[in-house]
Order: C-alpha cells, then sequence, then structure tokens
C-alpha cells in the first residue's frame, strides 16, 4: 500500500508532462473559385500551425487532391522555427480545380532541424466547399 501512491502521482506527472501533438490548419481565402479542371498559380492559405516540434528550422507544405493524387499542386517551403499564424501569400502554389464537383484536398506540412524531419502534420478540407 505504501508504493501505490508514489506510483500513481509518477503516472499523473507523465500523463500530464506528455506532448501535445504538432498540427495544422487552414482556410481556402479569397482564392478564384476554379471548377475547370486548369488550375492556376494562387498564393498560399493562412495557416495555423501549433505544437511545432523543437528544433524545427524550416516547415515543406505540400497540396494533395485526394480523388486525383497524381496530380502535382506543388507547395512551398519555408523556415519556420515556432508555431502561430502562418500568413496568406507566404508562397505560390497550383489551385484547387476539380473538373466534377467538390474533391478532397490534403495539405501535408513536413517540419525539419536542418535536414531531419521531426514531425508530420496534415489537415483536409473539400473544394469548392
Amino acid at each position: 500500500m505504501k508504493y501505490v501512491l508514489p506510483v500513481l502521482a509518477a503516472l499523473a506527472l507523465q500523463t500530464g508532462a506528455a506532448q501535445a501533438e504538432f498540427s495544422i490548419s487552414f482556410a481556402w481565402g479569397d482564392i478564384p473559385r476554379c471548377t475547370s479542371g486548369r488550375p492556376g498559380t494562387v498564393p498560399s492559405p493562412a495557416f495555423a500551425i501549433r505544437d511545432l516540434p523543437a528544433g524545427t528550422t524550416s516547415v515543406e507544405f505540400r497540396l494533395k487532391d485526394i480523388n486525383v493524387p497524381t496530380f502535382n499542386h506543388g507547395g512551398g517551403k519555408l523556415k519556420v522555427s515556432r508555431a502561430g499564424q502562418l500568413p496568406a501569400g507566404a508562397f505560390k502554389y497550383k489551385s484547387p480545380c476539380p473538373p466534377n464537383g467538390a474533391h478532397v484536398y490534403e495539405w501535408t506540412a513536413t517540419a525539419r532541424a536542418g535536414n531531419k524531419v521531426v514531425g508530420k502534420a496534415t489537415a483536409r478540407r473539400n473544394y469548392p466547399e
């Protein structure tokens, strides 16, 4: 019985000290509406970055159309060292532009410390919404 309290206290500290998971969110913003299947080059959306891994020096953003994963929408690599808001227009990419109704799009953010990958986060949205 004398060991139960210290063990419970240690477990509580471990749970409370658990690090939050790296995550991103975004909104499409003010890009021109496109449903022709011929995307244009547009400014990146604003991103909210949470719980960036310690030591991060850059984050690479890539957009993927989940319905047509072979199409390269591009993205950008930016010097980022702390969590927070990344303003719209930080880089350019090929806009979402599904020809047949809405598609699901996913941004992947890859955090690096130098050349080492230290975290990945994704966020999905439909376009058009």
